[in-house]
């Protein structure tokens, strides 16, 4: 059976021609559509897809610096004793993990967050939608994209749309709350993993 997305028991509905809404028992939503065509969900989408170039310029920024010192730590082995140059490399390889584990940890994070912005994004349109319900006198919303066969129920997708834009405007989400991108599905590179011949000659 499909769960709907917000039930409330014994709604009293109310009167039809204060609201503007169809009167129905049984609404439907598409939670894709709200968050792609409403400003808070485009507001969103953005955040995220700005948070994921941010990361890619820093990926790319500590892979010039890296590559930088690897170079500047070849140069210096004609240089240096065997004992002096592995202690230079030893820190270099420590670096160089230490700012793997970082870059990768933050690409998680923002994969996380693009996974949950669309469910936090429901979470702030509910109230909304409970509105929208009440003024149907409707004791349901389902999930369109779950329902099978559908008869005498109403789309409130457009309605939703329109209501949420004007209750709840473009405004961007908390930092940190929903940050990750549904229209840009591939992950920011990890800084890279340099390899470089700087091991003491033996």
């Amino acid at each position: 059976m499909t769960a709907p997305l917000i039930a409330v028991g014994g709604a009293a509905p109310v009167q039809a021609q204060s609201v503007g809404v169809v009167q129905s028992d049984i609404l439907v939503v598409d939670p894709e559509r709200l968050y792609e065509e409403t400003r808070l969900g485009q507001a969103i989408t953005a955040q995220l897809q700005q948070e994921r170039e941010d990361l890619i310029a820093l990926n790319r920024k500590l892979e010039a610096e890296l590559e930088a010192e690897e170079l500047a730590l070849t140069e210096q082995r004609d240089t240096t004793s065997p004992e002096e140059f592995r202690d230079l490399a030893d820190a270099f390889d420590e670096r160089v993990q230490r700012i793997r584990a970082d870059s990768q940890r933050r690409v998680r994070e923002h994969e996380r967050n693009r996974e949950r912005a669309p469910l936090d994004f429901m979470r702030q349109v509910e109230p909304v939608l409970v509105e929208l319900m009440r003024e149907a006198g409707a004791a349901v919303v389902m999930d369109r994209r779950t329902v099978l066969l559908q008869a005498d129920v109403v789309d409130i997708t457009s309605a939703a749309v329109q209501r949420i834009d004007a209750t709840l405007g473009p405004a961007a989400p908390d930092e940190g709350n929903a940050d990750g991108t549904e229209a840009t599905p591939e992950t920011a590179d990890p800084a890279p993993d340099p390899e470089p011949e700087t091991s003491p000659a033996e």
